[in-house]
């Protein structure tokens, strides 16, 4: 079921020649199943007359507005879609999407468009949620965070010599910090901030220091400007002194940051453009663009009066809903009869607009409803768990970081969309460097990543260009276990199971068993020809073994960096693996086979386009006895043993464009294979899990006595 809290209406806008452009409009009703087909319009926008009514706000609205619904087509899907979000009693979400065909089209004033019916402000009414909806080449992931984990770092600059780059000859006026910080923390709510309250504080160092830390929120309080296209913050030196900063820098900092924030807050004058031709290369944007989810800005030279009004009301319904569209519009309404009222902009990739992530219910999606039956499976040790890249990425990042980076270094030749396809960058490297290239570049890549994201938390003993790669993760993952009781692996390990699969080549899962007095026995799934010198194995040194969840099985299925030829990284390897499992199936132990074919299945940490997890589950799928493949082979009653769970971050906010649609795609694939999804990130998963674990129906106690019954 889609949502009913909101309509939508997506205006996209594409060159169509010289002088006129395509408006293309596509409605969503609230709560319908698929998108109302609207016949495209068109419009001409005079930017020379636009240009002339810069000091009228007013004036440069009607022209704006008139220009856009010229078109009657145009006009009524804006009336109809309005009209019927009214008779719904549901807001009306507009977002515009400009083409890049369009560019100019960024430079204007959208937030001064006036009402078609009646003239009025169109963005007063706080019933109509507007944003700049940009499109991004940045591929990461968007994973929101649950509400109760959010921090926000609030920075404001004031600099001691701030008169003396005024403009003009006019002194900027100074920063009220105490204030902007109590209107920040008043409105944040519970979400802890952290400060960096001027004094030489706000410096370039500073943010990027404590955003690498992980914030969810920046709110950047400054004077800014926008010189021959290029915006400059007025930042702090250490001394507290003035430091000019290109927004080319900040972008950068921000953009490389492993897990940007998801909302910027830039209020500084000019943040979001001049207004006039070529804001797109101001910062609001251009940090939309590179890689944080939603940027607020401002546009224009805002008063510190409407800035503070404006930030007040935003961050109070930001800390209550959670939804940034519905801030920022009922903070216009704050401000709406202020002459600079049009100068908020909010730039967003995001679809639902959450800063914090949703629950299932809340999306208008089914509720996850069988925990219960997968608590029940894995109390009585009938529930395998299979790890996949996304646990690991704390470590170096994901599988597309690392593709990415490589096809920078090494002049990758393909489609730009394939950059991010690591068996596609690693086969490159492969035939041009040779078989061994890519593993050993793996193993420096994953040193230097950590050393680089840790230096900090390190001892001295590892840090340099020789330190042990097993002795570098298995600190990295000490430390993350203690900080966090709910770190996916230090919960999978306190769980009374007695087989663990992963497609990870690190041993974090084996040393949270360690940790927790268990006896993990580490097996790799031997997929490479016999000429490959695999490790003993314990089923021929011990061919009695049978897994417990006092002394587990841990399979590498995809293998291990301590064996780094074993490790599956290029398409030949993938290829090799299938090849292999399918014409000898004795490579997978019969224990695996029978976890595969009669526990219940949850996978964590995978995307459903993932070469790991398309791979994987084909394997499974093709194995006989699995019961996913008598599951599928059902054409009647698709009655299922145990509850599988697939552990999927909602498409919404990554990089589906039809989410709706999407969901309900993965819904029935996986609904064939007798998968339930859960929606939501692995983190949220694995959280809600611990605690229903630890309810009276759950068997936390018992698993402590079974971790430390040795």
């Amino acid at each position: 079921m889609i949502s009913a809290r909101y309509a939508e209406l997506l205006i996209s806008l594409t060159r169509r020649d010289a002088v006129s452009y395509t408006v293309e409009p596509l409605f969503s009703p609230p709560g319908a199943d698929a998108d109302v087909e609207v016949d495209p319009g068109s419009a001409t926008f005079d930017l020379d007359a636009l240009e002339d009514k810069l000091e009228d706000v007013p004036g440069y609205g009607a022209l704006l507005t008139q220009c856009l619904f010229a078109d009657p087509k145009v006009r009524t899907t804006f009336d109809t879609a309005r009209a019927m979000s009214t008779y719904r009693a549901v807001p009306l979400r507009v977002r515009l999407f400009i083409d890049a065909s369009a560019q100019q089209l960024h430079a204007l004033r959208w937030e001064t468009m006036r009402d078609p019916q009646d003239g009025s402000s169109l963005l007063a009414d706080e019933r109509i949620l507007f944003s700049r909806y940009l499109r991004s080449p940045e591929w990461r992931l968007i994973q929101p965070r649950p509400r109760g984990e959010l921090r926000a770092l609030v920075a404001v600059a004031n600099p001691t010599d701030l008169a003396s780059y005024g403009p003009e000859g006019r002194p900027l006026q100074a920063i009220d910090v105490a204030a902007e910080l109590d209107r920040a923390r008043a409105g944040l709510g519970t979400i802890p901030v952290t400060a960096l309250a001027s004094g030489g504080q706000a410096t370039v160092k500073a943010l990027h220091e404590r955003l690498r830390e992980g914030y969810d929120i920046l709110y950047l309080v400054c004077h800014g400007a926008l010189r021959d296209g290029e915006p400059r913050l007025y930042l702090e030196n250490e001394d507290g002194t003035t430091d000019v900063v290109g927004g080319e820098e900040l972008a950068d900092e921000l953009s490389g940051l492993y897990v940007p924030p998801t909302l910027v807050v830039l209020a500084s004058c000019e943040s979001a453009g001049s207004g006039a031709r070529g804001a797109l290369s101001a910062l609001g944007p251009r940090l939309a663009r590179a890689a944080i989810p939603a940027v607020l800005a401002m546009q224009g030279k805002v008063s510190v009066q409407t800035s503070a009004s404006f930030m007040r009301r935003f961050f109070a319904e930001l800390g209550t809903e959670g939804q940034i569209d519905q801030a920022v519009a009922r903070a216009r309404g704050e401000i709406k009869d202020r002459p600079d009222a049009w100068m908020p902009v909010l730039f967003t990739r995001l679809r639902m607009g959450y800063i914090w992530s949703v629950p299932s219910s809340e999306a208008g999606l089914h509720r996850f409803e069988d925990m219960d039956s997968l608590i029940a499976s894995i109390r009585d040790g009938r529930c395998t768990p299979i790890l996949g890249p996304g646990l690991i990425e704390f470590l170096a990042g994901s599988p597309r970081d690392l593709a990415r980076s490589w096809a920078t270094c090494f002049r990758f030749p393909m489609s730009p969309d394939d950059q991010d396809d690591l068996p596609q960058v690693a086969q490159f490297l492969s035939v041009r460097k040779g078989e061994d290239f890519p593993r050993a570049t793996l193993q420096q890549y994953l040193r230097d990543e950590i050393q680089k994201r840790y230096s900090a938390d390190l001892p001295d003993t590892l840090r340099g260009h020789g330190a042990p790669l097993e002795s570098l993760i298995q600190e990295v993952g000490r430390r993350r276990r203690e900080q966090d009781e709910t770190e996916a692996h230090r919960v999978l390990a306190n769980l009374p199971l007695p087989i663990y699969i992963t497609t990870n080549p690190d041993d974090l899962l084996a040393n949270a068993l360690l940790a927790v007095g268990k006896q993990p026995v580490v097996e790799l799934c031997r997929w490479r020809e016999d000429t490959y010198d695999w490790p003993a194995s314990v089923f021929d040194e011990e061919p009695g073994y049978k897994p417990t969840p006092e002394r587990p099985l841990v399979y590498h299925l995809f293998g291990h960096m301590k064996h780094r030829d074993s490790v599956l990284l290029t398409q030949d390897d993938y290829f090799d693996y299938l090849t292999g499992i399918s014409t000898n199936p004795g490579i997978i132990p019969n224990c695996v086979m029978r976890a595969w074919a009669s526990t219940a299945l949850f996978f964590l940490g995978f995307q459903v386009d993932d070469w790991n997890f398309r791979i994987l589950f084909r394997s499974i799928l093709n194995q006989e006895g699995s019961g996913l493949q008598r599951i599928r082979g059902r054409s009647g009653s698709r009655t299922k043993k145990y509850v599988n769970v697939a552990v999927q971050m909602d498409p919404e906010e990554g990089r589906s464009l039809l989410p709706p649609y999407a969901r309900r795609y993965l819904e029935e694939a996986f609904g064939i294979a007798g998968f339930t999804i859960y929606w939501g990130s692995s983190q949220q998963f694995v959280k809600e899990l611990w605690a229903q674990w630890g309810t009276p129906s759950g068997g936390r106690d018992n698993v402590y006595a079974s971790a430390t019954s040795d």
